[in-house]
């Protein structure tokens, strides 16, 4: 059995499914993750029920159950709720078993209630994609045997691991396992490499769990989103319309005092804040070097513990980290500071007269503290914007 294109080259095959493979990780990104699961883009209805239709077809996913497991994950990350967390299950169960994992979690009726409003609920969703969803995908199979005869079984199959593995298990569980991140959020979330092509995009994992309500997912000049250059190709048509983006640190004069807007825009800008603040240890670190190696430390060690608390370095770094803290006073004062720093956006029941205060306190200590690199980045603080 021949097919329609069956007499394409095994390189011409190859090409297609890769475009097909494509198109389906498009649609899981755009359509699931983006605009689905954190609304972060509004789609015309045109590319909406295409990606709808063509996930139907090539995934068998129903978009209620991947919205919501998707949500309950940002809500319970790293924890033992989570439903795919390889900090928890171990990165192998994740990485070769990530469809396991959602499909049980499918099952979870209370996930399914509490985290999958605001999906799609139409007449074809009740009677067609989410009680035939298996339909869908033995409906490819019969595409792809006949444009492609044989061949398109293996193209078919192709379709079918595609994001289990790349999806399911390599974001899932190296996007929370190895990489390199640009922001210092609560949880695991790293980038896997900073083009984001075969994935969509979603390699940009660590920078989507800093800001996931952000259609885009690049955060440095270097880092490419292919999904953000299909987005904003719909949006120049009218197909689409995007809600957010990752907000740019923007920078005026400074203020003499602190202000709401000021108070506003380092919360906003808060990882960049913390990022510039970590960065400006590293001259005093380097002062401290010979103390501290003679407490068995190594700088970049506790810049590492300063920047993310004990939970960035080894058990037998972590009593020797604190010990330093305890007999150095100066570091005493970064650690210090930098819980006070990153309390201003995490006391939810403080007033704003209450955080301008203790944002007035933070940056007299600052700047009182006779540290060069405190002084000047104190400086800074004042002059962020939104």
């Amino acid at each position: 059995m021949n097919g329609i294109f069956g007499g394409l080259p095994w390189w011409g095959l190859v090409l297609v499914a890769l475009g097909l493979t494509h198109i389906t990780i498009a649609s899981v990104t755009i359509f699931l993750h983006r605009h689905q699961a954190h609304r972060a883009l509004d789609l015309h209805p045109l590319p909406s029920h295409f990606f709808r239709f063509w996930l139907w077809l090539t995934t068998g996913m129903v978009t209620k159950e991947w919205a919501a497991i998707h949500r309950k994950h940002h809500a319970k990350c790293e924890t033992t709720e989570d439903p795919h967390s390889p900090q928890v299950l171990g990165i192998h169960r994740v990485l070769w078993g990530g469809l396991f994992l959602y499909k049980a979690e499918c099952r979870n009726a209370e996930t399914m209630a509490r985290f999958g409003h605001g999906t799609p609920d139409d007449w074809l969703e009740r009677n067609i994609y989410a009680p035939y969803n298996w339909a869908g995908i033995l409906a490819m199979l019969v595409i792809d045997v006949i444009l492609f005869g044989w061949a398109g079984m293996a193209i078919w199959g192709v379709q079918m691991v595609w994001i289990p593995f790349w999806a399911a298990g390599v974001i899932n569980g190296l996007g929370h396992f190895w990489g390199y991140r640009n922001f210092d959020c609560a949880d695991a979330s790293t980038n896997l490499v900073p083009w984001g092509i075969l994935i969509g995009g979603e390699e940009l994992h660590n920078n989507h769990h800093s800001f996931a309500t952000s259609a885009k997912l690049s955060a440095r000049w270097y880092e490419f989103d292919i999904g953000w250059f299909y987005i904003r190709c719909l949006e120049v048509v009218g197909l689409a319309s995007v809600r957010k983006v990752i907000p740019k640190p923007r920078f005026v004069e400074a203020r003499s005092v602190p202000d709401a807007a000021m108070l506003q825009a380092i919360i906003t800008h808060r990882y960049d804040v913390m990022r510039r603040y970590t960065a400006s240890l590293r001259n005093v670190l380097r002062e401290e070097a010979a103390r501290l190696r003679g407490r068995g430390v190594e700088p970049k060690a506790m810049l590492r513990f300063i920047a993310r608390g004990d939970g960035a370095v080894s058990v037998g770094q972590r009593a020797a980290c604190e010990d330093a803290v305890r007999t150095i006073p100066r570091l005493a004062l970064l650690v210090r500071l930098r819980d006070e720093l990153a309390a201003l956006w995490a006391r939810s029941s403080a007033t704003t007269d209450q955080l301008i205060g203790d944002l007035q306190s933070w940056l007299q200590r600052a700047e009182q503290s006779g540290i060069d690199q405190l002084m000047e980045f104190s400086r800074r603080l004042r002059s962020y914007a939104t």
